[in-house]
């Protein structure tokens, strides 16, 4: 036996979750002959020793499944303990020799802080919003975009039998990564992002210009993120763990383009649907690259790292680069967008 690592999931859920479970325990015990200790529940899991032992009969057919079979919750530490002391049991009483962390930029920095502490760990990046610094793609992003690409398509057929203005919400916390490309593969003629300030004078102006050209209905793809329209209170509950619910913004832009347009104008919010389902088959094997790749890099002994995919390869980066920045759309990939609003 060439030792014990732990698995957990934290923060929001993410379509490929169980994809990469699956292939840490495969990985682990098939080619590595190590056992996997499965942690329940994230961090609340680790902080109040739930766990559960994990081999491949565990793990077969969840490769399909959304969610994850070990739970999540936004539990932190940090927050809701004391740092390493409050997970430090849990580890030694499972023989923990390294920890692989499946989380967001939040997740990631807590992962960190560990490692600082003396907990060996390795990050594996997730996030349907694809703003994790230092890798290319994160899995769960292309499983939302398609079923943002597939409401904007289906918004559209709508849009124009009613010559409406239609404004659809999707994810995108702090960046409008599932914004942009959906608006980019839906055909959108509008988008909103919080990377880059909008006037709705201007959005108005072209929307206007593209209803006298004879294109009677629009679709404008908004991301959760973005500041409300000027003068407007922003109003984010904060849930039980500190965090602030996004989610409606564009119901207070609608009225404000209606206004400026003459054109009724209706909103969609796409919400969890985004994460929730079959993931992709391109998060499938996303997934389960990143899982394997940090096995090897946890029995290895590497600490203090995070999986990436750069130019298609599996490399290993270090924790601080993952999180020392959020990852934003780039100015010319907003520009090829902005191309074809017209």
């Amino acid at each position: 036996m060439s030792g014990v690592i732990g698995v957990l999931t934290a923060g929001g859920d993410c379509p490929g979750l169980n994809a990469v479970i699956r292939a840490v325990v495969g990985r682990a015990t098939e080619h590595h002959d190590a056992e996997v200790v499965g942690v329940q529940n994230g961090w609340e899991g680790l902080m109040n020793g739930r766990t559960r032992p994990l081999d491949r009969d565990d793990v077969r057919g969840i490769l399909s499944r959304g969610g994850t079979i070990l739970g999540t919750s936004r539990m932190d530490p940090y927050v809701h303990g004391d740092g390493y002391e409050s997970v430090r049991r849990t580890i030694e009483r499972n023989g923990i020799e390294s920890l692989i962390v499946i989380g967001g930029d939040g997740t990631l920095r807590t992962a960190l802080k560990l490692s600082e502490e003396g907990l060996s760990v390795v990050g594996v990046p997730k996030t349907i919003d694809n703003d994790i610094a230092a890798t290319d793609y994160t899995f769960g992003f292309d499983t939302a975009l398609s079923i943002a690409t597939e409401a904007v398509d289906r918004i559209a057929t709508t849009a124009e039998s009613h010559n409406r203005i239609m404004l659809v919400e999707v994810m995108g916390r702090t960046k409008g990564w599932i914004a942009t490309y959906a608006a980019i593969a839906g055909g959108a003629d509008g988008l909103l992002i919080p990377e880059v300030a909008y006037d709705l004078d201007d959005i108005a102006a072209v929307l206007k210009r593209r209803h006298r050209q004879g294109r009677t209905y629009s679709v404008v793809v908004v991301a959760e993120g973005v500041a409300p329209p000027a003068g407007m209170p922003v109003d984010h509950p904060i849930d039980a763990f500190g965090f602030e619910r996004l989610g409606g913004v564009a119901y207070q832009i609608a009225p404000e383009l209606e206004s400026r347009t003459g054109f009724e104008t209706r909103v969609t919010v796409l919400g969890h649907l985004q994460r929730g389902g079959t993931p992709t088959a391109f998060d499938r094997v996303l997934g389960t690259r990143f899982g394997a790749a940090a096995v090897d890099l946890a029995l290895a002994g590497h600490s203090q790292v995070m999986v990436a995919v750069q130019s298609d390869k599996m490399v290993s980066v270090p924790l601080t680069d993952a999180c020392q920045s959020i990852r934003g759309v780039d100015e010319d990939l907003y520009g090829l967008a902005a191309t074809f609003f017209n």
